[in-house]
């Protein structure tokens, strides 16, 4: 028996859209989820219809009425926008006179999945009913909560549509029994969606995930989950009892985590930046070709007197001055000298500069401020001596600067650009990043008074936001969100719409109030590509990628204030900065001699150290900076790197049984700052 073919139209209502269509980004989500539900053997779906109006109370109706008259049957017409409490939110009002039965368990199934999200949910109008033979459901006007009220009526939709066209009758439709018709919806009794047929949600998720994860040919295995994150997340609302006990995200490798974060990290675009010291740090998106010769003209670079060297040795009559200053100078001939100084153009007819060491003053003018004549001293000069030709620093068409050459703090890069007389430049722009800090029991650590029982400042924040800061990207501060699910979303989603980046700390492990991964899963339609590395510390560090619309990255961090620094310098800087146009996007790493014995762990782990170089030995040594739990916020202190410390199983016999790597002995090390010297 083949599918039952049902037609549905979509109705826009956005007075933005409307003198714009290219702003809408309602519509192709919305068609998206009816393609995703066309593939049961019972029903398939085609959108034959996509109206966009303004929020305006005469063009809701026309546009529903031209449907509804039109020669193509509508089974299912489904609006979006219009229904909050703005002004000129008015969709419900003219919606309602065409609904000649109203439907509020429809209403309600949307209301309900919303406010298992957020409950500002509550704040929207929507109406359904059945006009003559066509459903109609009002939706809100944002992408994400259109989809999630589609998404919950999407399954039992096509029952409704074939009763209201009088396809089947209700007793054929009914005659195998409420359990045929779930099955046949791919629902369970209890509202949940089947693993097999999942919502829109879920299927553009599932697929979304495997997509990112797998789909990248470079030759080496990638973990991959075996589970549907549905599975594997708690599911938000969810009693305590029904959290996991394990974690279900595959534990992934320091290398695998680094090698998926910089296949999701895009370069930014390409931006005009002005040639000042506002350039340092910038990466070059453009070679630099001089358009212009440096000098610009023959000059001295001493000194002393401009004479024709084949003059040899004499006493010569001084007739002019030329000084490192624009205007004219008269030419020099063949007997005569004039008085130079460092930079000056040469007089023409000169070609050579004598330094004013090399002569001995005869007489003066009357007036004794001037020299009237000098001897010169200097014996067998050349044609050219103590004279920076012209060109002689950059040629005109010289490429002085590469694409991808980073403007330096040093400032070699900046008077380069400015000699060649830029002003302007093309740069890769630089990333916006959000710091986040999560959980009930975090206050700011500013605020003043004690403690109470169970509060803690928080560190993480400004430590991030200045470690950030320090490395050049523009930060925004996103405070603190509460341990809710409908709190730290609208954080979430808020400052996806002001920033490329989000770091959060905290909120990531598996305690019953970490709801930051099934929020980014089940809320914001997020891709987790890990959700825990094996290392220490940093255990349960998660990275996603959320479309809005454009990929955002998220670095979930853990809460711990050392894990936060140590995994900020090995997974998001180096992410920054390839995605700034940095060819060599890591921070460098160096052998270091240990100067005490470092205790190994079954994890790979990444200690915090002080890296100095000796000058007696004329090596790196390294020494920790103290107890290395990871909550330790003075392990930090005074850290310029952290040590690579293998995995106890991984190193030879001798050093398992030791259970350190002895002092003396040479281990990597990441440079996170200055080297130090002893």
């Amino acid at each position: 028996m083949s599918p039952t073919k049902l037609n549905a139209a979509i109705i826009i209502v956005s007075t933005t859209a409307s003198k714009n269509p290219s702003s809408d980004a309602s519509g192709n989500p919305l068609t998206e989820i009816f393609t995703a539900n066309s593939n049961t053997e019972s029903t398939s779906w085609e959108v034959v219809a996509r109206r966009i109006v303004s929020d305006d109370h005469a063009e809701i109706q026309g546009a529903l009425k031209t449907l509804l008259e039109g020669p193509t049957m509508l089974n299912l017409i489904v609006t979006t926008g219009g229904t909050g409490f703005a002004v000129t939110d008015i969709t419900p009002e003219a919606v309602k006179p065409f609904l000649q039965k109203e439907a509020p368990g429809l209403v309600h199934a949307m209301l309900t999945a919303s406010l298992n999200i957020t409950p500002f949910s509550m704040m929207s109008r929507p109406v359904a009913g059945v006009s003559g033979s066509t459903i109609i459901v009002t939706l809100p006007g944002s992408p994400k909560g259109a989809t999630e009220n589609l998404g919950a009526l999407i399954k039992l939709l096509p029952h409704a549509c074939i009763q209201a066209a009088g396809i089947q009758s209700s007793r054929e439709l009914h005659s195998g029994g409420v359990e045929s018709l779930e099955r046949q919806a791919g629902v369970h009794k209890h509202g949940k969606h089947s693993s097999k047929s999942d919502t829109s949600h879920g299927s553009h998720h599932h697929d979304h995930h495997h997509h990112h994860g797998h789909g990248h040919g470079h030759g080496h295995a990638i973990p991959k989950a075996h589970t549907s994150s549905e599975s594997r997340a708690n599911r938000l609302g969810d009693a305590v009892t029904r959290r996991h006990r394990e974690s279900p995200y595959p534990m992934v490798t320091v290398k695998e985590a680094s090698d998926m974060i910089a296949r999701e990290t895009q370069l930014k675009g390409i931006v005009e930046a002005q040639v000042n010291e506002d350039l340092v740090g910038y990466v070059l998106a453009e070679d630099i070709i001089a358009a212009e010769n440096v000098p610009a003209y023959k000059a001295s670079i001493v000194d002393g007197y401009a004479v024709v060297h084949s003059d040899g040795k004499g006493t010569y009559p001084v007739v002019s001055v030329s000084h490192a200053a624009p205007g004219s100078i008269p030419p020099l001939s063949s007997g005569q000298v004039a008085r130079i100084t460092t930079g000056a153009p040469l007089p023409p007819g000169a070609t050579a500069v004598v330094m004013v060491e090399d002569t001995v003053l005869k007489s003066m003018t009357e007036d004794e401020k001037e020299e009237a004549e000098v001897e010169i001293l200097a014996v067998k000069m050349k044609d050219g001596e103590n004279v920076r030709e012209v060109g002689s620093d950059v040629m005109k068409g010289d490429v002085v600067l590469e694409k991808g050459d980073i403007i330096s703090a040093i400032g070699g890069e900046v008077g380069l650009l400015a000699s060649v007389g830029r002003a302007w430049v093309k740069v890769y722009d630089k990333a916006t990043v959000g710091v986040l800090s999560t959980g009930d029991e975090v206050v700011h650590h500013y605020r003043e008074g004690e403690l109470q029982l169970g509060e803690i400042r928080d560190s993480n924040r400004p430590a991030l936001l200045s470690a950030i800061k320090a490395q050049g990207f523009s930060t925004v501060d996103l405070g603190i969100a509460r341990d809710k699910a409908g709190a730290l979303q609208s954080t979430l989603i808020e400052a996806l719409q002001t920033v490329d980046v989000i770091i959060t700390t905290g909120g990531v492990s598996m305690g019953e109030l970490d709801l930051l991964k099934p929020t980014i899963e089940q809320s914001l339609n997020g891709t987790i590509h890990f959700g825990r590395v094996e290392m220490k510390p940093g255990k349960p560090t998660t990275f996603a990628t959320v479309e809005s619309p454009k990929k955002k990255l998220i670095f979930a961090l853990p809460g711990n204030p050392a894990s936060a620094l140590v995994t900020l310098h090995l997974f998001v800087l180096p992410s920054l900065r390839k995605s700034q146009g940095y060819e060599h996007y890591d921070f460098p790493r160096v052998r270091v001699t240990v100067d005490e014995d470092m205790g190994l762990d079954p994890r790979p782990e990444f200690r915090r150290a002080f890296v100095r170089f000796d000058m007696v030995d004329g090596r790196l040594h390294a020494s920790g900076t103290g107890g290395q739990r990871s909550s330790r916020i003075g392990s930090t202190h005074g850290a310029n790197a952290v040590l690579v410390m293998p995995a106890l199983k991984e190193v030879g016999k001798k050093r398992r049984e030791l259970g350190c790597i002895p002092r003396g002995e040479t281990v990597e090390a990441i440079l996170w700052g200055q080297i130090g010297c002893a």
